[in-house]
């Protein structure tokens, strides 16, 4: 397991440790302010270190399994960010609108992903036999729905660990989150609730700077766990190999004493029909002495 390294001095850089101003927080949020300077609290970096190595070996755990993560921030400073995370870490995201029953009500939405999918490949073929009209509605359509669903289409089950930024805009994932017992890693703000999350990093979740800092130390950590996973794959197919090769001459050996049973079961029926063809003849043989003997009286 190799996890990115931080330093605080990363963290104050990016500005993780600029939280709201003193009358917009969540005072559940209080374990993880510092102090406030000219009216903005101020967050303790300290905690905020401590808490995303724990977060990032708990996303590398859970995709050196196997699993997948879920990316979901529809704010606009984050939605670019969190969109080239899941496409180059091949994982889920939405970036839009957290749509009701996303989790919860999932055969719904995989019709709605069935659909969306329909639109697109009828959408793409030249002679779909349909009026502009037609297909100019069902390019809004498409739109509308890619929108929403086109950063879960490739998704076939209730992805296995969810990572928010910005738990007050996104309360519903949240709450569907708590509600299915998905692992929940959240950025938590000084406004924030940090009720119900498994894995929270206390810091700044407007700066887009932070939010940059955020995406890149899971990437390198999803990178690291999907590397691990590929070698231990590499790994188990040698494996097989050298157990079929230490296989084969055990195998050899077996065929070639079948082989001499075989032959020692074919060679005495052969010995068996030599004998029977010999006293044939001297059965011949003998009539024939006899026949000529009688001529000759």
């Amino acid at each position: 397991m190799k996890i990115p390294s931080v330093s605080i001095k990363n963290l104050l850089e990016a500005g993780v440790h600029l939280g709201h101003k003193t009358f917009r927080w969540n005072p559940k949020m209080n374990k993880f302010i510092f102090g406030s300077k000219k009216s903005i609290h101020i967050i303790d970096l300290v905690q905020t270190l401590e808490l995303i190595n724990v977060a990032l070996q708990k996303i590398h755990e859970c995709i050196s399994s196997g699993g997948k993560i879920l990316f979901v921030s529809t704010k606009k400073q984050a939605a670019g960010s969190v969109a080239n995370l899941a496409k180059e870490t091949s994982q889920f995201y939405v970036n839009h609108r957290w749509l009701g029953g996303m989790l919860t009500n999932w055969k719904t939405i995989s019709n709605s992903i069935k659909k969306y999918k329909n639109l697109t490949s009828d959408l793409k073929k030249e002679n779909t036999g349909f009026t502009k009209k037609e297909i100019l509605k069902m390019g809004i359509q498409r739109d509308k729905l890619e929108r929403s669903l086109g950063g879960i289409s490739e998704m076939k089950k209730i992805p296995d660990m969810i990572f928010i930024i910005d738990t007050n805009i996104e309360d519903l994932a949240v709450k569907e989150s708590i509600k299915l017992n998905i692992p929940i890693v959240a950025i938590l703000d000084t406004n924030s609730d940090p009720v119900g999350i498994d894995y929270p990093i206390p810091g700044n979740d407007d700066a887009r700077r932070a939010i940059n800092l955020y995406c890149d130390l899971i990437k390198e950590t999803i990178i690291d766990a999907q590397s691990n996973i590929s070698k231990a794959a590499i790994q188990e197919n040698k494996d097989e190999n050298q157990f079929r090769t230490e296989k084969d001459p055990k195998e050899k050996k077996i065929q070639a004493v079948d082989k001499t049973v075989n032959k020692e079961k074919i060679t005495p029926k052969k010995k068996e029909k030599i004998k029977v063809v010999k006293k044939i003849s001297k059965s011949i043989i003998s009539k024939v002495k006899s026949l000529t003997a009688k001529k000759a009286k």
